[in-house]
């Protein structure tokens, strides 16, 4: 009997952290991809170069994303989700007072919104996967960042999406474990991409180390999801931002007011 593909859906797929994502997954025997991203051709290019692929050219924050994506599921993979990789996102940097509520609404859309909605859709396919299939993981894996964890100047927005992500994620997790699904977390700090190329950082020697790989970010994607961890920071030092903002939040308040604090991430689609 032959042995059912492992259906892995990435979200954010034509650059960056998606596409390293697809290629780390692409290495796993039995894995069938849906790559979902706006930039069909990019998309049909890293699928032919993969091997194959479903390719979905849609923008995650249309109202008719997730039904388009599961009719996708249904007819392409009967039905069948045992990872979704909720990666696309992007920044809008400003501050409060000079961009107001506007800046906050898009970053939640883009950033929250559009991943809770599309699992809110895909959530029944994955329960019966897992509900079909008790040795294999369902999961999925819901890429924030660290400024989830810790705020900075001008970039409240993206942090205020991302730190909603994480914590409902938290509670997603509790909410379907008796579902059989896993919810991952991952919290990527500065990551060199085409969205964020942090080219500033990257051209100094203090500072390049703070700037991570996409491909890092993957291997922390396959270890939340397949892998079962319940989340990562990448780089992994980046978890002590995340400590110091509990066990010292005056201290990470002066640090980030000078410009000595600063975390960032995100994915371009």
């Amino acid at each position: 009997m032959t042995a059912q593909p492992f259906v892995a859906l990435i979200t954010g797929a034509s650059s960056g952290i998606g596409e390293a994502t697809a290629r780390r997954l692409a290495r796993e025997p039995g894995t069938a991809l849906v790559l979902l991203a706006r930039r069909r051709e990019r998309l049909e290019a890293l699928a032919k170069e993969l091997g194959g692929a479903t390719v979905l050219a849609l923008d995650v924050t249309d109202p008719g994303t997730p039904a388009r994506v599961r009719e996708a599921l249904e007819r392409e993979h009967a039905g069948r989700l045992h990872l979704l990789v909720n990666n696309a996102g992007a920044a809008w940097r400003g501050g409060f007072a000079e961009t107001g509520c506007e800046n906050l609404e898009r970053h939640m859309k883009l950033n929250f919104q559009a991943p809770a909605r599309l699992i809110e859709e895909l959530l029944a396919l994955l329960r019966a996967t897992a509900a079909g299939a008790p040795d294999r993981r369902v999961s999925i894996v819901n890429v924030a960042s660290t400024a989830g964890r810790v705020a900075r100047p001008r970039s409240g927005a993206y942090s205020a999406s991302k730190f909603a992500l994480a914590g409902w994620s938290d509670a997603l997790q509790a909410e379907e474990a008796a579902h059989g699904v896993h919810v991952g977390l991952v919290l990527p700090g500065f990551v060199a991409t085409e969205g964020f190329p942090a080219t500033e950082l990257r051209a100094r020697a203090l500072t390049r180390w703070m700037v991570s790989k996409p491909e890092l970010v993957a291997e922390a994607i396959f270890q939340a999801g397949p892998g079962g961890k319940a989340e990562r920071y990448v780089p992994r030092g980046y978890w002590l931002a995340a400590a110091s903002r509990i066990l010292a939040p005056a201290l990470v308040r002066r640090l980030v007011a000078g410009g000595r604090f600063t975390t960032a991430s995100g994915a371009a689609d």
